[in-house]
């Protein structure tokens, strides 16, 4: 198994795709925890507690709009802190300006 401190990619080469804005990586990441949290919702909606009283296809459309809008907000505060270390962990795989 490899560990999460190996890079994913070549050193330099998310820098050199992305930009090394701390800024960018910052968003980037909040972008991926309101993901995480969506597909956590959703796995959790799927769990069955009998039958329900009210139903359909317009409840499940406004079920996940509250999910997405659920996990913008938590993302946005950093609630569960998923995206403060992801932000981190890309951090650490750019190379500093001064070592290209």
């Amino acid at each position: 198994m490899t560990p999460l401190s190996a890079p994913v990619l070549p050193l330099g080469s998310l820098s050199a795709s992305h930009g090394a804005d701390r800024a960018q990586l910052a968003e980037a990441a909040r972008q991926f925890e309101a993901i995480f949290v969506r597909q956590m919702l959703a796995a959790a909606r799927k769990a069955s507690f009998g039958e329900p009283l009210l139903g359909g296809q317009g409840l499940e459309t406004f079920r996940t709009m509250q999910d997405e809008r659920f996990a913008e907000i938590a993302a946005s505060s950093g609630a569960f802190g998923f995206g403060a270390m992801i932000e981190r962990h890309l951090a650490a795989q750019v190379a500093p300006e001064g070592k290209r």
